[in-house]
């Protein structure tokens, strides 16, 4: 059996713009992207023009890791929470750098970049969507 393990980032609305951030603050390279409107549609009930324009799934390849964007569906609530956070590994401190700056770009920090036992360079900091990431840093062999 083979499995794979993606992060799946929902947000309220905001897919499109999440998927540009990705792609500038991490470099991400966009593989996929439906609208809900390009889906199946149901003719019993209609969806507003802005309904069919929120992101129903997006594929995004960072490194050799692809995640998932999507904006949640119209009337599910959708909470924020930090039991799961996405671990990026650096291979330098200044690529460490590069991504703690670009990913608290309008969120917050929740740990300062800074030298810790385990690496050179460990962070954490909330994006502007609410997701939660851990920057680390690969100690030098």
């Amino acid at each position: 059996m083979t499995l794979q393990v993606n992060p799946f980032i929902l947000v309220d609305g905001t897919a499109s713009e999440a998927i540009a951030f990705y792609q500038e603050a991490l470099g991400a390279t966009l593989l996929f992207k439906q609208t809900v409107g390009e889906g199946p549609q149901n003719p019993d009930s209609p969806m507003t023009e802005q309904e069919k324009a929120r992101i129903a799934h997006s594929v995004l390849l960072v490194g050799e890791t692809k995640f998932f964007v999507a904006d949640q569906e119209v009337g599910q609530p959708l909470s924020h929470g930090n039991g799961i956070t996405i671990c990026i590994t650096a291979d330098t401190a200044e690529e460490a750098q590069q991504l703690y700056d670009s990913l608290k770009a309008g969120g917050t920090v929740d740990i300062e970049l800074a030298p810790a036992y385990f690496s050179p360079a460990f962070g954490m900091v909330t994006d502007k969507y609410g997701v939660c990431f851990q920057i680390f840093t690969k100690r030098a062999q």
